[in-house]
């Protein structure tokens, strides 16, 4: 049998087993499904696009997949930067954007169940009706799916003091490699029957099970922010200022940076006014009630100050403070109107912030490339992204040398090739320097445990055969 016949007895038996408009047909339609946001990261034509919208939907496209040998990549939003959502050529992708059920919001447990294609700010307005909060907020929070969100391990910028996705996913349901539809975790506060298979699954990038369910951990409403902004004439400067808050023991409810380059591209966007006035700006917030908050915001001020902030102050103007941490989300978006733009996550201890600053700085000085700082500064978690211009391969070939010598650079110093964007393509080559043969031997167990066949995603995070 030829591969044309083989395709198509493959989508035969996907359509079969759907309702109509689940398989997508068209085939401009499919084309928008090959790739994520990874600048640069390969992906191939896929076979198939299904848009499930039960469990059990997902489980038929999974088993038909096994029997035919076709790999299956799962999509939440398509908002990924690192590959990890990008199609395998002759593959299936799989999205759950339709799966968009918000199922239960228990006010007195304190939790929520929802399907992977639930719009992360969605979930938080839902929750704030019953006086609740779903914390972890990444930047692309208003687009970003659950579901993707529980893949990458997603963070945000609440993540400094309120942790990442894995610190509120109770429980599960997906399916695996062989698949059967399956639930692991629970719905108690407390619980340590067997191993940890939910969080063994976040962060995972869809190369164990696809997740057809959430439950979530919910807290409290918090109190109102205090915001602190500072300004400071380099990303050096203003790492210094962010070992600072560390070695005084504050513990903000974000603090972030946002160097020149970003905030020259979200004045040209969206005209705030931002770049004329400083060239690195560090936001910090507290959010503890009463005067605890107040005094955080004042220790967080003398932090600033003390690390050499040209102009440091509290803001006293809410509509004010929301409009800087409002840029910091717009920093990307507005680069991205400037010409492709690699984005790097690498993670470094908050004493090795400044020094990772400076080398990222050292690195676009040598490989001749601009590179734009944003940050979650407060827990180490740096976001450079380099820029180029349309078309240019020279800057593209400079561009990628200095990715791998920032990566390395975050290694050398303590720290991880990613911090919530995920491997995918992108950080294969870092994971293997990070991790060494033995625990990439670990590694290859599990997926080989869940995925027997390696459907799911394969070559995501690392080859098979890596």
């Amino acid at each position: 049998m030829d591969d044309e016949a083989r395709l198509g007895e493959l989508i035969g038996d996907l359509e079969r087993g759907l309702p109509e408009g689940r398989l997508v047909s068209d085939p401009e339609v499919a084309r928008g499904y090959a790739h994520d946001e990874a600048e640069w990261a390969p992906y191939g034509t896929p076979a198939a696009v299904v848009r499930p919208r039960t469990a059990e939907e997902v489980r038929h496209v999974v088993r038909v997949c096994l029997r035919h040998g076709a790999p299956v990549v799962p999509r939440g939003a398509g908002t990924g930067l690192s590959g990890g959502a990008n199609a395998i050529e002759r593959g299936v992708v799989l999205s759950t954007e339709a799966m968009t059920r918000i199922k239960e919001i228990d006010a007195r447990e304190r939790l929520a169940v929802v399907e992977p294609g639930v719009v992360n700010d969605h979930l938080r307005a839902a929750c704030a009706e019953h006086g609740l909060w779903y914390p972890p907020d990444p930047a692309s929070a208003p687009w970003s799916t659950i579901g993707g969100n529980v893949a990458t391990n997603a963070g945000g910028l609440c993540c400094v003091k309120y942790g990442v996705t894995r610190d509120y996913v109770l429980g599960l349901q997906f399916v695996t490699g062989t698949g059967e539809l399956v639930r692991v975790g629970r719905r108690t506060a407390k619980g340590v029957a067997g191993y940890d298979l939910t969080g063994l699954l976040v962060g995972s990038e869809g190369t164990l099970g696809v997740i057809t369910e959430v439950t979530v951990k919910l807290r409290p409403a918090r109190a109102p922010e205090h915001t602190v902004a500072g300004y400071f004439d380099s990303t050096v400067a203003a790492g210094r200022a962010v070992a600072a808050v560390a070695e005084a023991g504050l513990e903000p409810s974000a603090l972030e940076l946002i160097d020149r380059h970003c905030l020259a591209a979200v004045d040209a966007w969206r005209n705030m006014g931002l770049s004329t006035e400083a060239n690195v700006v560090l936001l910090g917030r507290t959010d503890s009630p009463g005067p605890a908050g107040e005094r955080e915001a004042e220790a967080l001020l003398a932090c600033f100050e003390k690390a050499g902030a040209t102009f440091a102050v509290r803001s006293t103007d809410q509509q004010e403070a929301d409009a800087l941490f409002e840029a910091r989300r717009l920093a990307y978006p507005a680069l991205e109107r400037l010409g492709p733009v690699l984005t790097e996550d690498v993670c470094v201890p908050k004493a090795a912030v400044p020094e990772m600053l400076a080398r990222i700085d050292r690195a676009a000085e040598r490989h001749d490339t601009q590179i734009a700082n944003i940050a979650h500064a407060g827990d180490g978690n740096l976001h450079p992204l380099l820029i180029t211009k349309p078309g240019d391969e020279a800057a593209r070939k400079r561009a990628e040398a200095a990715f791998d010598e920032i990566i390395a650079a975050a290694i050398e110093l303590g720290g991880t090739v990613t911090g919530e964007h995920g491997v995918g393509l992108l950080k294969r080559a870092g994971l293997r320097t990070e991790a060494g043969p033995a625990v990439l031997a670990l590694h290859r167990s599990v997926k080989d445990a869940l995925d027997p066949q390696g459907i799911l995603n394969p070559g995501k995070i690392f080859a098979r055969e890596e």
